[in-house]
């Protein structure tokens, strides 16, 4: 019979629930027994000791919060009798040891990708239109009509038709036989390749920025979209500029040979101040950028190493099991790549909270850590003077599913950065060039922190949730991983693999980390396509800094 409670860390004075405990019942484990004084949710922890106001709680071996009351014995932590608090940190002060896994499995395994002039290798072969400007955003949706329809690429009109078959209902006088669709007549698992086979699509990136707001932002812009452009899942790209912005093609140039000074993709850039009438202008655009897109078409996949990958890890809608089982499992999975060469990312920066310590000492050198606690403190500062912080991080879904701080939750995120040492630390928006493990500054925000992922060069997505979100990227696949069973078999659209097995002790975090893995290489080989992709879940929400949790 499986335990029904779990300890993390020999120093924790709580004790995870793995199902549902009521108050009353007598719970066995490591040689003591503890008496429930309250029902205690799947997810949640209850104290193993009791704790007096101002006393610290300690999960994953770290300073999760402070008691608001005391709290007895046996009791569950809460909203109501815990709050948030977390370790300070300072400079790296010790070296760091590092075993890395086994990777005798993985040395000669390669996956198939598109091979670029700079040596990167993408795992997806996109054209990219993107507007410097909101002001574009129109002009940018007349391009997407034209092009998804015509090359085939536009999505299933399922409901649309949906809509039509509701219309001739009621005007027949049947409103009450109208239907409703049921899985598998949507028709979104299809695959649309369209005339050209070896592109992967036109993407059309839309957002409400680029002026109006601050020259930082217009400039974080300008370099976002430079990170798309040098993506290697990216083989050119089209951009509409009105002209008078604060966001420059100047600027894009400039930060696009500062990722690549051989720079040598298609850029085609239309001004629709200098190109006179609107029609010209997208007349022309049309077919300069379909004169790109057959250039695309030379490119085909061939082999490369995994170290060629560059793989985001994300956490998203996450409850109380995904610090034990989604998360270090895509841990696992960022040790191997780390010890393969390859690059990982571990962002979210208000997800680090109480967790900064550990990550100082795990940096490669003094200057890497200190850059790690520069943009900590300057992250905070920033949060503090929108009468924010990172307290405020946990969402109510968060809380709800045992996640009751966000030191807590940052114990739990922390880990799907696995144990390998932090070789670089990312400002937003650079790029990543530092084989290993990289800590980017972002925002928990889902779609603000993948979108930053791909920028930065992220070819793979490892996205974790215990909730369900359906968040994708327009030119990154990005990877759906359930903490638990019950989310996958709910939400089977939109989650890709399922860690549940971790939590009945059916599997072990090493295994589940190479069947996540695995599968990375069969998605980035093109072989078969995420939920997020087939869903054309293509969200694009650039960050404005400071304002984002």
């Amino acid at each position: 019979m499986q335990i029904p409670v779990l300890r993390l860390d020999p120093k924790d004075n709580v004790l995870i629930a793995l199902q549902d405990l009521r108050k009353g019942d007598q719970i066995a484990f490591s040689g003591e027994t503890y008496s429930l004084r309250t029902d205690v949710p799947a997810k949640h922890k209850f104290m193993t000791q009791d704790v007096p106001v101002g006393g610290d709680i300690v999960m994953y071996g770290v300073l999760v919060g402070k008691a608001r009351e005391p709290i007895p014995r046996g009791a569950a932590v809460t909203t109501r009798n815990m709050q948030h608090e977390s370790a300070d940190f300072h400079e790296k002060s010790a070296n760091y040891p590092w075993n890395p896994p086994d990777i005798a499995r993985w040395r000669e395994r390669t996956f198939l990708g598109h091979h670029r002039s700079d040596g990167q290798v993408g795992t997806r072969n996109y054209w990219l239109v993107v507007p410097l400007v909101f002001c574009e955003n129109r002009n940018i949706n007349v391009l997407k009509q034209a092009f998804e329809e015509e090359l085939g690429l536009a999505p299933p009109q399922v409901y649309r038709q949906q809509v039509a078959e509701m219309v001739r209902l009621y005007r027949e006088g049947k409103a009450a036989q109208i239907p409703t669709l049921v899985p598998g007549q949507s028709g979104t698992a299809a695959t649309r390749r369209g005339i050209f086979e070896n592109v992967d699509g036109i993407k059309f990136l839309l957002h409400q920025a680029g002026c109006g707001g601050t020259r930082e932002d217009s400039n974080n812009l300008c370099s976002l979209i430079a990170g798309y452009i040098h993506h290697p899942n990216v083989a050119g790209a089209t951009i509409l500029s009105l002209g008078c912005q604060h966001s420059q093609v100047e600027t894009l140039r400039e930060q696009i040979l500062q990722r690549n000074p051989k720079f040598d993709k298609p850029l085609l850039v239309f001004d629709q101040q200098k190109s006179g009438e609107e029609f010209k202008m997208l007349s022309e655009a049309i077919r300069a950028t379909f004169l790109g897109m057959v250039e695309a078409n030379q490119s085909v996949r061939k082999p490369a190493p995994l170290s060629r990958l560059c793989v985001g890890l994300k956490c998203g809608g996450s409850d109380g099991f995904s610090g034990l089982s989604a998360n270090p499992a895509i841990g696992h999975v960022s040790d191997l790549l780390a010890a393969l060469g390859g690059r990982t990312l571990l962002s979210e920066f208000p997800e680090l909270c109480g967790v900064e310590q550990s990550l100082i000492d795990r940096s490669v050198s003094k200057e890497v850590g200190d850059r790690f606690i520069h943009l900590m403190r300057d992250y905070a500062a920033r949060a503090k003077a929108v009468h924010a912080g990172f307290d405020m991080n946990p969402s109510p879904g968060n809380i709800r599913d045992g996640l009751i701080t966000d030191a807590m939750k940052s114990a739990g995120a922390a880990r799907k950065g696995g144990t390998s040492p932090v070789t670089a630390v990312l400002d937003y928006p650079e790029y990543s060039t530092t084989p290993g493990l990289n800590l980017q500054c972002t925002p928990g925000n889902d779609v603000e922190c993948v979108t930053a992922q791909a920028a930065a060069g992220a070819s793979i997505v490892l996205f974790t949730t215990g909730l369900g979100t359906p968040t994708g990227n327009p030119i990154t696949p990005v990877i759906k991983v359930s903490t638990n069973s019950q989310l996958a078999q709910r939400m089977p659209d939109i989650i890709d693999i399922d860690t549940g097995r971790i939590i009945s002790g059916e599997k072990t975090l090493e295994e589940t980390g190479e069947a996540i893995l695995d599968l990375v290489v069969q998605i980035a080989s093109g072989e078969a396509r995420t939920k997020a992709e087939i869903l054309g879940q293509d969200d694009f929400i650039p960050w404005k800094r400071g304002v984002s949790l």
